[in-house]
Protein backbone atom coordinates (compact mmCIF):
# COMPACT_ATOMS: atom_id res chain seq x y z
CA UNK A 1 0.00 0.00 0.00
CA UNK A 2 1.72 3.11 -1.48
CA UNK A 3 1.29 6.43 0.92
CA UNK A 4 0.52 9.81 -0.92
CA UNK A 5 -1.62 12.33 -1.81
CA UNK A 6 -3.43 10.63 -4.28
CA UNK A 7 -6.31 8.21 -5.05
CA UNK A 8 -7.88 6.04 -7.25
CA UNK A 9 -10.18 8.08 -10.22
CA UNK A 10 -8.61 11.39 -8.51
CA UNK A 11 -11.52 11.87 -6.28
CA UNK A 12 -11.41 11.01 -2.63
CA UNK A 13 -14.77 10.65 -0.81
CA UNK A 14 -16.26 14.28 -0.13
CA UNK A 15 -15.48 14.70 -3.74
CA UNK A 16 -11.90 16.11 -2.32
CA UNK A 17 -9.48 16.57 -5.41
CA UNK A 18 -6.48 14.09 -5.49
CA UNK A 19 -3.86 13.13 -7.99
CA UNK A 20 -5.01 9.73 -9.85
CA UNK A 21 -1.53 8.29 -10.24
CA UNK A 22 1.32 7.26 -7.40
CA UNK A 23 3.83 8.96 -9.08
CA UNK A 24 5.77 10.55 -5.76
CA UNK A 25 5.10 8.40 -3.61
CA UNK A 26 6.76 8.77 0.31
CA UNK A 27 6.04 5.34 1.71
CA UNK A 28 5.39 2.07 1.17
CA UNK A 29 3.57 -0.75 3.55
CA UNK A 30 3.33 -4.43 2.71
CA UNK A 31 0.09 -6.53 4.61
CA UNK A 32 0.86 -10.13 5.82
CA UNK A 33 -2.46 -11.22 7.32
CA UNK A 34 -3.79 -14.18 9.30
CA UNK A 35 -7.54 -15.37 9.94
CA UNK A 36 -8.31 -17.58 12.57
CA UNK A 37 -11.15 -19.47 10.59
CA UNK A 38 -12.37 -21.28 14.18
CA UNK A 39 -12.53 -17.54 15.73
CA UNK A 40 -12.91 -15.38 12.88
CA UNK A 41 -10.19 -13.29 14.55
CA UNK A 42 -8.19 -11.52 11.71
CA UNK A 43 -4.45 -10.54 12.69
CA UNK A 44 -2.74 -7.84 10.08
CA UNK A 45 0.54 -6.63 10.10
CA UNK A 46 1.86 -4.06 7.89
CA UNK A 47 5.53 -4.26 6.96
CA UNK A 48 7.59 -1.17 6.35
CA UNK A 49 10.55 -2.92 4.48
CA UNK A 50 9.69 -5.74 2.28
CA UNK A 51 7.68 -8.93 2.00
CA UNK A 52 10.46 -11.85 2.57
CA UNK A 53 10.14 -15.20 4.48
CA UNK A 54 11.27 -13.36 7.65
CA UNK A 55 8.57 -10.87 7.74
CA UNK A 56 6.12 -13.65 7.33
CA UNK A 57 7.66 -15.66 9.89
CA UNK A 58 7.97 -13.01 12.39
CA UNK A 59 4.61 -12.73 11.47
CA UNK A 60 2.93 -15.73 12.75
CA UNK A 61 5.63 -15.82 15.72
CA UNK A 62 4.00 -12.51 17.04
CA UNK A 63 0.37 -14.02 16.52
CA UNK A 64 1.56 -17.16 19.09
CA UNK A 65 3.03 -14.83 21.35
CA UNK A 66 0.00 -12.54 21.43
CA UNK A 67 -1.78 -15.85 22.57
CA UNK A 68 -2.51 -16.07 26.70
CA UNK A 69 -0.44 -19.27 28.15
CA UNK A 70 -3.67 -21.90 28.57
CA UNK A 71 -4.74 -20.86 24.52
CA UNK A 72 -1.28 -22.00 23.97
CA UNK A 73 -0.91 -25.18 26.43
CA UNK A 74 -3.95 -26.24 24.61
CA UNK A 75 -2.94 -26.32 21.31
CA UNK A 76 -1.61 -29.25 19.98
CA UNK A 77 -1.01 -29.13 16.36
CA UNK A 78 -0.30 -25.65 14.31
CA UNK A 79 -2.31 -26.07 11.51
CA UNK A 80 -1.42 -22.86 9.11
CA UNK A 81 -3.53 -23.19 5.38
CA UNK A 82 -0.95 -20.70 3.49
CA UNK A 83 -0.83 -19.55 0.06
CA UNK A 84 1.78 -20.27 -2.53
CA UNK A 85 3.73 -16.87 -2.85
CA UNK A 86 7.62 -17.35 -3.43
CA UNK A 87 8.43 -15.95 -0.28
CA UNK A 88 6.26 -18.59 1.69
CA UNK A 89 6.10 -21.80 -0.81
CA UNK A 90 6.71 -25.36 0.50
CA UNK A 91 10.05 -24.91 -1.40
CA UNK A 92 11.57 -21.76 -0.22
CA UNK A 93 14.82 -22.35 1.77
CA UNK A 94 14.28 -19.56 4.23
CA UNK A 95 11.26 -19.89 5.11
CA UNK A 96 11.33 -23.87 5.64
CA UNK A 97 14.21 -23.32 7.94
CA UNK A 98 12.68 -20.43 10.12
CA UNK A 99 9.99 -22.41 10.01
CA UNK A 100 11.25 -25.51 11.81
CA UNK A 101 13.43 -23.12 14.22
CA UNK A 102 10.04 -21.55 15.29
CA UNK A 103 8.21 -25.19 16.16
CA UNK A 104 11.16 -26.15 18.05
CA UNK A 105 11.35 -23.42 20.14
CA UNK A 106 7.48 -23.56 20.90
CA UNK A 107 7.71 -27.20 21.04
CA UNK A 108 4.65 -27.68 18.83
CA UNK A 109 4.44 -30.00 15.72
CA UNK A 110 3.24 -27.31 12.59
CA UNK A 111 1.91 -28.58 9.76
CA UNK A 112 1.74 -26.62 6.86
CA UNK A 113 -1.11 -26.88 3.84
CA UNK A 114 -0.95 -25.00 0.98
CA UNK A 115 -3.37 -23.49 -1.91
CA UNK A 116 -2.66 -24.90 -5.40
CA UNK A 117 -2.42 -22.01 -8.07
CA UNK A 118 -5.01 -20.56 -9.23
CA UNK A 119 -6.93 -21.18 -6.30
CA UNK A 120 -6.37 -17.48 -4.40
CA UNK A 121 -10.55 -17.34 -4.18
CA UNK A 122 -10.58 -20.03 -1.53
CA UNK A 123 -8.07 -18.39 0.80
CA UNK A 124 -9.87 -16.26 3.22
CA UNK A 125 -7.18 -14.05 3.73
CA UNK A 126 -7.87 -12.49 -0.05
CA UNK A 127 -11.08 -11.81 0.59
CA UNK A 128 -10.11 -10.02 3.91
CA UNK A 129 -7.91 -7.90 1.67
CA UNK A 130 -10.87 -7.54 -0.44
CA UNK A 131 -12.71 -6.34 2.04
CA UNK A 132 -10.19 -3.80 3.11
CA UNK A 133 -9.52 -2.41 -0.75
CA UNK A 134 -13.67 -2.08 -0.48
CA UNK A 135 -13.23 -0.10 3.22
CA UNK A 136 -10.30 2.40 1.86
CA UNK A 137 -11.80 2.48 -1.87
CA UNK A 138 -11.86 6.58 -2.77
CA UNK A 139 -9.68 7.72 0.60
CA UNK A 140 -6.36 9.48 0.37
CA UNK A 141 -3.97 7.19 2.86
CA UNK A 142 -1.74 10.72 3.47
CA UNK A 143 0.20 9.18 6.06
CA UNK A 144 0.77 5.42 8.06
CA UNK A 145 -1.70 6.79 11.03
CA UNK A 146 -4.70 6.89 8.19
CA UNK A 147 -3.68 3.75 6.71
CA UNK A 148 -3.96 1.80 9.95
CA UNK A 149 -6.91 4.06 11.26
CA UNK A 150 -9.04 2.49 8.28
CA UNK A 151 -7.58 -0.48 8.55
CA UNK A 152 -8.81 -1.07 12.12
CA UNK A 153 -12.33 -0.16 10.70
CA UNK A 154 -12.86 -2.93 8.58
CA UNK A 155 -14.98 -6.12 9.85
CA UNK A 156 -14.20 -9.66 8.83
CA UNK A 157 -17.55 -11.69 9.88
CA UNK A 158 -18.28 -9.01 12.76
CA UNK A 159 -14.85 -8.03 14.40
CA UNK A 160 -12.88 -5.58 13.60
CA UNK A 161 -9.14 -7.21 12.73
CA UNK A 162 -5.67 -6.68 15.33
CA UNK A 163 -3.71 -3.98 13.46
CA UNK A 164 0.06 -3.99 13.58
CA UNK A 165 2.83 -1.96 12.17
CA UNK A 166 6.48 -3.46 11.51
CA UNK A 167 9.34 -1.16 11.30
CA UNK A 168 11.61 -4.42 10.96
CA UNK A 169 14.20 -4.00 7.83
CA UNK A 170 14.21 -6.95 6.41
CA UNK A 171 16.99 -8.25 3.69
CA UNK A 172 15.59 -9.41 0.01
CA UNK A 173 16.65 -12.82 -0.89
CA UNK A 174 18.38 -15.16 1.51
CA UNK A 175 18.62 -18.43 0.80
CA UNK A 176 20.79 -21.46 2.47
CA UNK A 177 22.89 -23.57 0.44
CA UNK A 178 22.67 -27.33 0.21
CA UNK A 179 24.26 -28.28 3.26
CA UNK A 180 21.98 -26.00 5.39
CA UNK A 181 18.91 -27.05 3.41
CA UNK A 182 19.84 -30.59 3.77
CA UNK A 183 19.50 -30.72 7.61
CA UNK A 184 15.97 -28.49 7.32
CA UNK A 185 14.65 -31.12 4.87
CA UNK A 186 15.32 -34.09 7.48
CA UNK A 187 13.01 -32.05 9.62
CA UNK A 188 10.45 -32.12 7.24
CA UNK A 189 7.51 -34.59 6.90
CA UNK A 190 6.34 -34.55 3.46
CA UNK A 191 3.00 -35.82 2.24
CA UNK A 192 3.90 -38.91 -0.62
CA UNK A 193 1.14 -37.80 -2.57
CA UNK A 194 1.32 -34.05 -2.17
CA UNK A 195 5.02 -33.28 -0.98
CA UNK A 196 4.61 -29.69 -1.77
CA UNK A 197 1.37 -28.88 -0.49
CA UNK A 198 0.88 -30.36 2.81
CA UNK A 199 4.60 -30.60 5.30
CA UNK A 200 4.49 -31.52 8.97
CA UNK A 201 7.25 -30.15 11.05
CA UNK A 202 7.90 -31.55 14.25
CA UNK A 203 9.53 -30.49 17.17
CA UNK A 204 12.96 -31.72 17.80
CA UNK A 205 11.57 -33.31 21.25
CA UNK A 206 9.10 -35.40 19.38
CA UNK A 207 11.10 -35.67 15.86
Amino acid sequence: MKIGDFSRGGVTRGDHRASDHDLGWAEKYIPCGIVDEASAELHITFGSSYKTSDFIVDTIEAKWNAMDAHEQAQTSLIQIKMDNGPESSGIRTQFLSRMVEFADVINKPIQLLYYPPYHSKYNPIERCWGILELKWNGTKLIDVETMLGWAKQMTWKGLHPVVNLSRTVYEKGISLGKAAMAAVEARLKRDPQLPKYDIVINPTSSA
